[in-house]
This record gives structure tokens, C-alpha cells and sequence, in this order.
């Protein structure tokens, strides 16, 4: 039975599951939009907070002299001081952010899901709120990377939509946490392929045309997902709804609807990147980075059209999310930084990894050799010499001087 957009209509929840930098500065910015469109979102977020006992500095305009060194709950710092310490320092966030140490009873009746945690979590946290979201929800993975074997490529928001029985879109682009927290502008891109039993006519009613209609995975194919669609007193799931929930005046969102190109192009940058940084390190400059850069993005973009030949979008490249985050992140990000560290020590990244990162990994040396085994497997690795030559300087069988002999090969 239609509804019509006259009948009352329920306001839709929103949670954001993760609170590092990241993810902090993300649940700030789309608290200041549930505020201000009030009409279709309620106002209060809730944001997961893995607890932590935390000390507040005696610098922090939030010490308690009665309290003193004493550890504190950090879900009990964010709501009382509206700012997360540990995390996101001496950024004031609204009081509408809700910090919730239970991941199940942060999610509950919420209609739109935004994952923004380390990605070796998301399994553990989908295995946890399963059964216990909304079947209807949406979701935005802000979650940068995919999962790759000898036998597939995985989205990671394609992980979260079969591992929950939702849709989920995702978030990607030249995006520096610090930077977006302090309000200093950027843009972003965020895919959405608003899926067909989802689509509303102009009445707010279910779009009739749109009966009949599958929806698709990532490589065109019917989904394996049996969806939900969002109900009819709910405001529709679309891009000009998830405009309205992340576009900030510091924050420029860009809607598109190829989450392959989105997804695989925040992935296989942080390749590129470690190749930008062997390149300046050993004391190439600027203009050999950018040859590096082309062939990356020549590189990423038929990987896509390889194994992606029904969906990917090539303009997808030019958003944020493309030709942006890897400028970024071949002259500024871990990846180029750590790659370029090792080179003017002449070192290995592992050592580089073990020396400098404390315990944490590099995502580039994971990403560059989970792509050239699922390569491998398939027979194709020669027609990615980048991609190699990376793969050979992390392991010690290929010289960063050798580099601009694959250009030569062309």
C-alpha cells in the first residue's frame, strides 16, 4: 500500500560505529547536520566507544584537581566534556554526540549505520550486532581498503552488507582527520547505489517502475543480499538524504553511485604511495613522483576494468576519492612517509615497520601483497610493473633505481 508524503513520517537514527580520530571527527560533523535537518534525522548520534580508562593531562582545560591522575572512563570524559581526549584532543564536539561503551545497544533501532574502525574489526563487529540492527538499515563504511586473496577481491562495504543482510555504501577521498576536526576545508566522495526497492516516486510513495528491478552487486550480478526496503514513514535513503548527513561548509560532498571505483581506488593508492616514497627517497624529485603517480593511477584503473569490466566507472577517478587521495597520499601519508624513511636509511619497510611504527603496520606492504598474489594466481602480474617493482622492493629482489626501466617497457 502506497504512502503519501503527506502521511507522518519517522525520523531516521543515526550511529557511528568507531570513535578514533577518524571516526570522532566524522560522528562531530554529521552531529552538526542532524541538528540542523532536524526534519528527517534525530538530532542525538550515538557513537560506539570500545572503553578505554583514560587520564585527562593536567594541561587539559578538563582536569579535575579532585580527580587527579585517577583514570577515567572515556565514554564518561566524551559525554561529560563533550570531547575525546584519547583521541581527538582539544576539539569541541556537540553535545548531541553520544558516546556508548555497548556496541549492541548502539546500533539498536538505528536506520543508518556509518563503520569507521580499523578494517581488521569489521568481523568481529559485524559478528556482534548481527541480528540486532534494523533490517532495513543503511549503511556508509568510511573504512578505507578492501580484502583481497588468491580467490577474490572483497569490498569491505560488500562485506558489511552480506555479513548484515543490509545495503552500505561507501566514503572515501583526500581526507586528513586533524585537518577536517579543526574545520580546514576538503572534499570527499561517497558512493551510494540507492538500491531499487529503495527508490521513491515523486509522491513519497514506492516508485512503481521500479518493481521487477535487482538489485546488483559490485560486479553487476544479481546480490545474494535479500534487502529490506526502508519503510515508507521513514524519509528515503538517497543521495540527496546522505548529502544533507555528511556535507559540511568545511566538507564538500561529491554523490556518486560506483562504489567499485570508490572502494578499490582508496585501496590500491596506498601501493602507489609506497612507490612515491622509494622515489623520494632516494633523492628523486617531484616530477619522477608524478611519473610514478600517472602509471599508479594508469595501474589502478585497469585493475578495475579487469575485474570490475561490468560496473567500475572511469570518471570515478577524478572525484576525491581518485586522482585527489592519491596526490595526498603520495606527498603526505604513512605510507610515503615510512616507504621514504626506509629508502634514505637504505633499509628494509619491514625494519622501517618494526623501528618507527610501535607495534602498528603499514597497510601499504598488507595491500601490496594481497593484490600481487590474487595477480598471481590469475597469470596477469606483468601487466602491473608498478605494482611489482613495489612488491620487490618490500621483499628485497627489485632496486628503487631500477624503477624507471618499467617505463621504458611500455
Amino acid at each position: 500500500m502506497a504512502v503519501s508524503s503527506d502521511s507522518p513520517r519517522r525520523k531516521h537514527k543515526v550511529t557511528v560505529v568507531g570513535s578514533g580520530n577518524w571516526g570522532t571527527t566524522v560522528a562531530k560533523l554529521v552531529a552538526e547536520n542532524t541538528r540542523e535537518n532536524s526534519d528527517i534525522y534525530e538530532e542525538d548520534v550515538q557513537m560506539w566507544v570500545f572503553e578505554e580508562d583514560v587520564v585527562v593531562p593536567s594541561d587539559s582545560p578538563h582536569y579535575d584537581p579532585a580527580v587527579g591522575d585517577k583514570p577515567q572512563k572515556l565514554t564518561s570524559i566524551i559525554n561529560t566534556y563533550h570531547e575525546n581526549a584519547k583521541y581527538l584532543p582539544k576539539i569541541p564536539l556537540p553535545p548531541n554526540v553520544i558516546a556508548n561503551p555497548s556496541l549492541v545497544d548502539a546500533v539498536k533501532d538505528s536506520s543508518i549505520l556509518i563503520f569507521n574502525l580499523p578494517h581488521e574489526f569489521i568481523g568481529n563487529v559485524c559478528r556482534q550486532i548481527k541480528g540486532h540492527t534494523l533490517p532495513s538499515a543503511r549503511g556508509i563504511s568510511c573504512i578505507k581498503g578492501v580484502t583481497v586473496t588468491e580467490d577474490k577481491v572483497e569490498l569491505i562495504c560488500e562485506y558489511i552488507s552480506e555479513a548484515l543482510g543490509i545495503y552500505c555504501g561507501a566514503l572515501s577521498g583526500a581526507n586528513i582527520a586533524n585537518e577536517i576536526a579543526n574545520e580546514l576545508w576538503c572534499e570527499t566522495t561517497i558512493a551510494y547505489n540507492t538500491p531499487p526497492c529503495d527508490l521513491r516516486g515523486e509522491n513519497g510513495a514506492a516508485d512503481g517502475d521500479a518493481d521487477g528491478e535487482v538489485h546488483r552487486d559490485a560486479r553487476g550480478k544479481p546480490s545474494k543480499v535479500q534487502l529490506t526496503p526502508v519503510p515508507l514513514d521513514y524519509p528515503p535513503v538517497d543521495h540527496a538524504a546522505l548529502h544533507r548527513l555528511f556535507n559540511r561548509p568545511y566538507f564538500t560532498v561529491s554523490m556518486v553511485s560506483d562504489v567499485v571505483g570508490v572502494s578499490l581506488a582508496g585501496a590500491l593508492k596506498n601501493i602507489v604511495a609506497l612507490a612515491c616514497g622509494f622515489i623520494e627517497g632516494h633523492g628523486w624529485n617531484m616530477t619522477a613522483k608524478t611519473a610514478v603517480m600517472r602509471r599508479g593511477m594508469l595501474e589502478t584503473i585497469h585493475f578495475c576494468q579487469e575485474f570490475f569490466p561490468e560496473t567500475i566507472q572511469e570518471m570515478t577517478f577524478w572525484e576525491s576519492a581518485g586522482w585527489s587521495d592519491m596526490i595526498v597520499s603520495c606527498t603526505s601519508a604513512r605510507n610515503w612517509r615510512y616507504s621514504k624513511m626506509a629508502a634514505e636509511r637504505g633499509v628494509s619497510l619491514h625494519e622501517i615497520e618494526k623501528t618507527e611504527l610501535n607495534g602498528q603496520k603499514l597497510q601499504g606492504i598488507s595491500t601490496t601483497k594481497e593484490v600481487m598474489s590474487f595477480l598471481k594466481a590469475r597469470g596477469v602480474q606483468d601487466k602491473y610493473p608498478l605494482f611489482t617493482a613495489v612488491e620487490g622492493i618490500v621483499d628485497g629482489t627489485f632496486k628503487v633505481e631500477d624503477i624507471p626501466v618499467l617505463f621504458r617497457r611500455q
